[in-house]
């Protein structure tokens, strides 16, 4: 909406890793960035005991199809370093993790052009430049890209008649390159990104200041189809999670009853089981219309120092009349970057409301508190 102040809080121009931790109000958080989004069982039943001997027994999926343990305490940070290592889901080195930050499709199979693409770029990270941390890469390269809308910066797609493609973020074409000469087009268009400096720390407001040249905009990626939803297909189990906050009491005893053999991780607060057999979903969404799967919230408060309300409670009381509704803990709006028909936005212990808006916009309605904005639901 246009003419609306900011009240936009500070974001944090970082990720937390896993050699890197974040400090919140609940401890550290660890994040680790499965390879090809892939944890065998054995892996992610490690990590479920991690998270609650180490942790709070939360672990986190994120929009990039990370995993993020939470409650670490700082003396005991090198101790979960040494079991992740020993489950064989981390980086030897800082660097190494940090630069390896790819999302890639859930749907590849093995060795299929993906992974492929996976492997080449893992081989070829030491010849990125330096790059903001934030930014990332999408590997997408199935028969229609189902990754658009995820957070990365160059992007590996697929145009309408099967070509590969390599799409810099914030332009609709991309590059026409093939397997053979795609990691070179990658480390090409990362140094331009590095050569040609401006104020933008993120591809899509890099471009829209600094055009790339123009054979890098020569073809169109296939038309986008709708992701994963929960559902069984072909023994493997598409699970939701609200919020993308995993219990692992609940997904260890889930993978343990489902025998399943594997678990791959999503961007849509989805998660799928390999050659599951499910008789108890063990409190995960298996509903593909549940409201839960669209709404949005962050930790809140006391898990968040910067929030001072709690989100989750109240956006599982409003999200079967909300199908667009976000509940944040500050203006900072973490959970979601984007704008929604409903957004709450924690200030000083209450609730302020935007409507169309995102958490730093400016509400038409301040100081709700949890009860006011329960009665008035259907009216927000």
């Amino acid at each position: 909406m246009s003419g609306r102040g900011k009240i936009k809080g500070q974001i944090k121009g970082w990720c937390p890793g896993a050699h890197t931790p974040m400090m919140s109000g609940d401890g550290l958080i660890v994040r680790i960035r499965p390879r090809l989004g892939r944890l065998t069982s054995d892996q992610a039943l490690g990590l479920c005991a991690i998270a609650q001997a180490e942790g709070n027994g939360i672990i986190d999926l994120t929009s990039r199809a990370n995993l993020q343990l939470r409650g670490i305490k700082e003396a005991r940070h090198e101790a979960v370093l040494s079991a992740l290592l020993a489950l064989g889901v981390l980086d030897d080195t800082p660097e190494r993790e940090a630069r390896r930050n790819i999302v890639t499709t859930p749907l590849w199979r093995v060795d299929d052009l993906n992974t492929r693409l996976y492997d080449a770029v893992c081989d070829r990270l030491d010849n990125l430049p330096d790059l903001p941390a934030k930014m990332g890469i999408a590997i997408d390269a199935g028969p229609s890209p189902i990754l658009p809308k995820t957070s990365a910066d160059f992007r590996f797609e697929r145009t309408a008649d099967g070509a590969l493609l390599l799409r810099l973020d914030g332009l609709s074409r991309g590059r026409l390159t093939d397997e053979d000469t795609a990691i070179d087009a990658l480390c090409e268009m990362a140094q331009w990104f590095a050569d040609t400096q401006t104020t933008a720390r993120r591809m899509a407001g890099h471009v829209a200041m600094k055009p790339p040249p123009v054979d890098w905009m020569s073809a169109l990626p296939a038309a986008a189809i709708l992701p994963l939803s929960p559902g069984n297909r072909n023994g493997t189990v598409t699970l939701g999670v609200a919020f993308g906050s995993l219990e692992a009491a609940s997904l260890s005893a889930l993978i343990h009853d489902s025998d399943a053999t594997a678990l791959r991780v999503t961007p849509w607060r989805l998660f799928q089981l390999e050659n599951a057999i499910l008789a108890d979903a063990h409190g995960f969404i298996t509903a593909p219309n549940d409201p839960l799967l669209t709404a949005h919230a962050c930790p809140g408060a006391p898990a968040c120092a910067a929030a001072t309300v709690d989100t989750r409670q109240l956006a599982r009381a409003l999200a079967p009349a909300h199908r667009d509704l976000h509940v944040s803990g500050c203006s900072k709006g973490c959970a979601y970057r984007h704008a929604a028909a409903t957004t709450l936005v924690g200030h000083g212990g209450t609730y302020d409301l935007v409507k169309q808006g995102h958490p730093w916009d400016q509400p038409c309605q301040r100081g709700l508190s949890a009860s006011d904005l329960k009665a008035q639901d259907h009216a927000l």
